[in-house]
């Protein structure tokens, strides 16, 4: 038990790890058998890092030489290049092809635009040869980026973002959205998230009117997205305080504490994610990120961001008290929903003028590009039954699964 108990404190070992302890009886007396499994990250007992030097166990903490060769041997290999049970079938079409279509529009003559999905897959290293066998499957990396949640689940269950609002209620939050989807959506609702409750204040870069709120929300939800440790279950959170906005992350860490910008060496955590993440126009360059993160946030608040690298990477960006306010909350939600009834409403007129012509209602779902049944029959059928727009063709069997839908 207490084996058990100190393997799970983050004080003594960090990360945390599973381990197994055996009871073997071998000529009458009692072994322990314990198998350490081989990791990718560095582990610390209390706050030293030691390395293993023939029989010697060596503390490398305050030798930064050390250290530095120590991560690069157990970051040859990559977390999120794992190739699953899964494969291209297990991803959203639609996904890949926003993808293709943001990475036209920023280049009209981007390779993508040519490519097959599995085309563009392959070439960012997201289908790769599962061991001893000719078939391709998905990447970690693949079905973050495009999986469907399910599959999302089935293969990284601890996968989780956190949106937390805390002005006035400081024990725990005023607002929480809890993001569990791919990394296109989570990018989405965690930047609405954050433009729902920080206020936009005018900016001028040169003559040119900027958003710099969206543009410090870009640099830091991408950050946390594409170099996150995806092995870890500590769960990714943005959080917007009074004066305060920042990310954590669980880290594949290259050293410990406060970046200097003047002398920090970017370091690729999720190769493939980054590369994605770049192709479409969600984030430049490594490095470039946080020279960005440092120029935005002198225009919008003044102040200078910290970056503090560790087990839990930490991205905080101060912010003025009038650039949180519940009038801006209230006002932005409003927009939000407007917008996003408005898009409702639109894509009903669609839906009925497709039934023109009796449809299945994964038929209807796949005109319309959605993948959630229980949404789609809440958003979609039941409103527009009631408005007499479409009915059933089995209606004495509404549960049929020959059942479909057809205009009024």
């Amino acid at each position: 038990m207490e084996f058990v108990t100190a393997v799970n404190n983050a004080q003594k070992i960090s990360p945390s790890i599973y381990l197994n302890p055996k009871k073997h009886v071998i000529n009458g007396k009692i072994i322990i058998a314990v198998y350490v499994p081989e990791s990718s990250q560095v582990c610390r007992h209390g706050r030293y890092v030691f390395d293993r030097n023939g029989d010697a166990d060596i503390d490398i903490t305050d030798n930064t030489d050390l250290m530095y060769r120590l991560y690069s041997k157990k970051s040859n290999s990559y977390f999120v290049n794992k190739v699953t049970r899964f494969n291209i079938n297990d991803l959203r079409k639609d996904l890949i092809a926003r993808a293709r279509k943001m990475a036209v529009h920023r280049k009209p003559d981007h390779p993508w635009r040519n490519l097959s999905d599995k085309e563009i897959l392959r070439s960012v290293g997201l289908l790769q040869k599962r061991d001893g066998s000719k078939e391709y499957g998905a990447t970690i990396a693949a079905v973050l980026l495009f999986g469907k949640d399910e599959t999302i689940m089935a293969a990284l269950a601890q996968h989780k973002s956190d949106a937390i609002f805390r002005v006035n209620n400081l024990d725990r939050y005023d607002d929480r959205e809890v993001v569990i989807t791919n990394l296109f959506d989570t990018y989405d609702r965690m930047l609405a998230f954050g433009q729902k409750h920080l206020n936009d204040n005018f900016v001028l870069e040169g003559v040119v009117s900027v958003s710099v709120r969206d543009c410090i929300l870009r640099e830091m939800i991408s950050n946390s997205l594409a170099h996150r440790d995806y092995s870890s279950g500590y769960t990714a959170k943005l959080v917007i305080e009074g004066d305060k906005v920042y990310t954590e992350n669980a880290n594949r860490a290259h050293g410990s504490g406060p970046l200097d910008i003047s002398k920090f060496e970017p370091f690729p955590k999720n190769p493939p994610i980054s590369r994605v993440f770049r192709e479409v126009g969600l984030a430049d360059e490594l490095g470039s990120g946080m020279r960005n993160t440092y120029k935005y946030s002198e225009l919008y608040s003044g102040g200078r961001p910290s970056f503090v690298e560790g087990d839990i990477f930490r991205l905080e960006v101060p912010l003025l008290t009038n650039q949180v306010t519940n009038q801006v909350t209230n006002q932005v939600t409003n927009q939000v929903t407007n917008q996003v009834t408005n898009q409702v409403d639109i894509e009903k007129d669609r839906l009925v003028r497709f039934c023109s012509v009796a449809r299945s209602m994964a038929e209807m779902m796949e005109y319309l590009q959605l993948n959630n049944r229980g949404y789609f029959r809440h958003k979609y059928i039941v409103p527009l039954m009631q408005e007499q727009r479409i009915v059933m063709t089995i209606p004495e069997k509404p549960r049929s699964r020959l059942q479909k839908y057809i205009k009024k």
